[in-house]
């Protein structure tokens, strides 16, 4: 276990993490609110809920607001005043709009989601390139620090340097911390807009993917044991699974 941790420079710490303790009843309305909007990610708190009564599950929509923000989660459908940065968060513009991407390394995506296991959860960091699909690198963490994300950063940078780096516009990725990384390269920096649905659909398409085919099947329990299942499925997907928008081959062999 600890070369896998080592091939993908995950803390030995958090491999031993325990989850905080958290209520059966409220883990498993996360993992079902989690699962609607894989589904339906243009749901919001009033038609999840709607969803939820369907199921037996009468829950408010501020319980189910609560449980989103928790998961990092927004309903992705236009909204006015869709950029308003938190207080002293700086937000960078949007800069693909209109672009074309026609190679590799041209523009990389980073996202965070929410993954589930039996007793707890923790959270995906991926770094993708858009033209190939190729999964870049990745890591894993039981809390939403900015740290994980740095180190997934550092290592991605290590194979190549994108001339475009999308992300949406969470506390990470406004952090200098992060961004300091990407702009002291020259690499340009580029938000997604709130709520808008095709800015980062690439990286959207890679979480709904990877929970319909290894995380919603697994039944993961502890963080070692989905850091080892995440480094199999990265793999496959990367070299063995072909993808019909890229004319039937692997992300690999296209980023290649």
């Amino acid at each position: 276990m600890a070369r896998q941790c080592q091939l993908v420079d995950l803390p030995r710490s958090s491999l031993y993490y325990s989850p905080a303790v958290i209520s059966q009843v409220d883990l498993q309305l996360m993992h079902l609110v989690d699962e609607i909007y894989t589904a339906h990610p243009f749901f919001g708190t009033r038609r999840i809920s709607d969803n939820l009564k369907e199921r037996g599950h009468h829950v408010g929509r501020d319980k189910i607001r609560s449980i989103m923000q928790q998961l990092g989660l927004e309903a992705i459908y236009p909204k006015r005043n869709l950029s308003r940065p938190a207080p002293g968060h700086k937000v960078f513009p949007y800069l693909l709009r209109g672009k074309i991407i026609k190679r590799p390394n041209e523009v990389w995506s980073a996202d965070i989601t929410y993954i589930r296991l039996l007793e707890g959860f923790v959270y995906l960091f991926a770094i993708i390139d858009w033209y190939s699909r190729y999964v870049l690198s990745w890591r894993l963490s039981p809390t939403l620090s900015v740290d994980f994300c740095i180190e997934a950063l550092l290592e991605a940078l290590t194979i190549a340097t994108p001339e475009y780096f999308n992300v949406d516009q969470g506390s990470q990725f406004t952090s200098p911390q992060f961004y300091d990384h990407i702009l002291s390269r020259n690499i340009k920096y580029s938000m997604d807009g709130r709520g808008r649905v095709f800015d980062n659909i690439f990286v959207e398409r890679l979480w709904r993917t990877v929970k319909y085919e290894n995380i919603f099947i697994s039944g993961y329990s502890e963080i070692n044991e989905t850091c080892a299942g995440l480094t199999d499925y990265f793999h496959f997907y990367n070299t063995q699974r072909n993808h019909q928008s890229l004319g039937n081959m692997t992300p690999f062999y296209v980023y290649t």
